[in-house]
């Protein structure tokens, strides 16, 4: 068979997202939506009542192709997926039901779905792996845990970034991401910050730029996400943590 001319090539396209990055690139986009939120309750002139309604909407949306796309890949049937599924039929129906509530009572319904979103992505690696004999792959050296702790925690929406009197810095929840960390992460392309896209740190204040996950970023993740990160901290006979203890709960919760 002859091989297609170079010239073809540049028509190339990219493979479609796993059902694991659509996951991951979900939790952003309920971080963005509930950080709009944030921005629209606190706007001294807010728009109309009803703006938030389209972007819920969406989201519902969302959520239910990424069901469809983890159905698809018709892995053998188990308690955590079946469970994994559930969640995500869950928040579908809760951002749903927030297009029908004001602003505020909306942003409670959709406040733990980044975090939701980044814990079914770490069970449905765990159960692809384990249905289908699947070794891990072996971890990006270049990635060191401090980097994949950093990735998940911007995955689940935690972390902003901010400047004062010439100084940046971030802030996050534990386990903190500090600010040289993040810089390595946008050096290598795995993060970037979006200014006055988060709400601000007190009354009164600024509004915060928000760490994202760039496409890079969301891959990287996605191929270390249930690899437990190694090192010296980690005490003997413990088993360390890929992810913030909240989003474990999530994924693993019975």
């Amino acid at each position: 068979m002859t091989e297609p001319p170079a010239e073809s090539l540049l028509f190339d396209v990219a493979p479609p997202p796993t059902p694991v990055e659509r996951l991951l690139h979900l939790a952003d986009q309920y971080t963005q939506h509930n950080d709009a939120l944030d921005l629209f309750l606190g706007a001294t002139n807010p728009p109309a009542p009803d703006a938030h309604v389209g972007s819920a909407q969406r989201l519902a949306t969302d959520t239910q192709s990424a069901i469809k796309a983890i159905q698809d890949e018709r892995l053998y049937e188990s308690v955590e997926l079946t469970e994994t599924v559930m969640r995500l039929r869950q928040l579908a129906f809760l951002t749903s039901a927030s297009a029908d509530l004001s602003a505020g009572a909306a942003r409670e319904l959709t406040a733990l779905a980044p975090e939701a979103a980044v814990g079914c992505a770490v069970t449905l690696v765990s159960e692809t792996r384990r249905r289908r004999w699947a070794t891990a792959p072996a971890p990006d050296d270049r990635l060191t845990a401090v980097h994949r702790t950093a990735l998940a925690e911007i995955a689940c929406g935690h972390v902003v970034a901010s400047s004062s009197l010439g100084r940046e810095f971030t802030r996050s929840r534990e386990p903190k991401v500090l600010m040289s960390t993040l810089r390595a992460l946008e050096t290598r392309g795995l993060a970037e910050r979006t200014a006055g896209s988060a709400p601000a740190a007190y009354v009164g204040g600024p509004p915060l730029g928000r760490v994202r996950l760039t496409s890079a970023g969301i891959t990287a993740l996605a191929s270390v996400i249930d690899v437990p990160p190694a090192g010296p901290s980690t005490a003997p006979g413990t088993t360390p943590r890929p992810l913030p203890a909240t989003a474990q709960a999530t994924a693993r919760s019975r």
